[in-house]
């Protein structure tokens, strides 16, 4: 549905956005995530026009964004939830951009009662907390009923429950066949609803593809606690797994098994163990190192 070619944005010497290529696919979550400062916010006002790339270009199924006839029936974008007029009511805001794009304006009730808005419908809009404006900017991006949402962190503000009413808007919004751009710096919430990711940093492309690649592979941890540390590490050594082991005491930490692999192992030998545990490394984790060396702005 989207494809990304050498989208290109330096201001001054500093590349925002440097040689960057994807493709996003229709009926999927795709979440677009990297550092603060990797290019995201440019990017995806190069995507619908704001930002004009100094050099490639975005087509949806094979159209320029400026060349569609209709763009917000084709396009809905949430860049900034503060681009409302404060002294606008939720219905009136939408009002005028369903004027501005050639909408009907019965869409305009319809989408806010789907963002849940309909109570606050005359409220003004510079009286909303961030989480209502959230909701309003998103009302704007589905009047057209278009085919894809560009949503530029549009959690921020949003309670929890607020937070799962968006995955599950936007996950019914792909399961209809559309197709769904959003970042967000809250990893362990993405992975939960996103099919595919694309990864930046520093204004390049660094990984892109399905989430379970990301995962798929990751390292394994057993933390055992047993009175015979000493015997499980013997035996553990002896074994044909190929394993790394730290001892803590009465814990030890196995590197290359599964829970079950160590637990047969004791069973067999007569070992008693008080406490078995397992960890994989979070999706989170997998993109902090693979981010980390861009990373513009890092915390000691």
């Amino acid at each position: 549905m989207i494809t990304a070619t050498g989208l290109t944005k330096r201001y001054g010497t500093h590349a925002a956005v440097d040689d960057l290529s994807f493709t996003v696919e229709p009926g999927r979550v795709t979440g677009f995530v990297g550092p603060n400062g990797a290019g995201k916010s440019t990017t995806m006002r190069m995507m619908v026009g704001l930002t004009r790339p100094d050099a490639g270009e975005v087509r949806y199924h094979g159209v320029r964004y400026g060349d569609l006839r209709h763009p917000a029936r084709v396009v809905g974008a949430v860049l900034d939830p503060r681009s409302m007029h404060p002294g606008r009511s939720a219905r009136n805001h939408l009002r005028a951009m369903a004027a501005l794009s050639d909408i009907p304006s019965t869409r305009v009730e319809a989408v806010l009662v789907d963002v849940g808005l309909e109570s606050a419908m005359d409220q003004r809009a510079g009286g909303f907390s961030l989480g209502m404006r959230q909701r309003l900017a998103l009302a704007g991006a589905l009047l057209g009923d278009p085919q894809v949402l560009l949503l530029d962190e549009p959690s921020n503000g949003l309670d929890p429950d607020g937070i799962r009413w968006l995955r599950n808007h936007l996950t019914a919004f792909a399961g209809r066949g559309g197709t769904v751009f959003v970042s967000s710096h809250l990893i362990g919430e993405l992975a939960m609803f996103a099919d595919d990711l694309v990864v930046v940093g520093d204004g390049r492309l660094l990984a892109a593809g399905p989430v379970e690649e990301f995962t798929a592979g990751q390292a394994v941890i057993v933390s055992a606690e047993t009175p015979q540390p000493d015997d499980l590490v013997r035996i553990l050594a002896r074994s044909d797994l190929d394993v790394s082991v730290e001892v803590e005491g009465d814990r030890v930490v196995v590197h290359g098994a599964t829970k079950a692999e160590v637990s047969e192992l004791a069973f067999e030998n007569g070992i008693r163990l008080t406490e078995l545990s397992e960890t994989t490394r979070s999706l989170e984790d997998s993109l902090l190192d693979m981010t980390g060396a861009s990373a513009r702005f890092a915390s000691a």
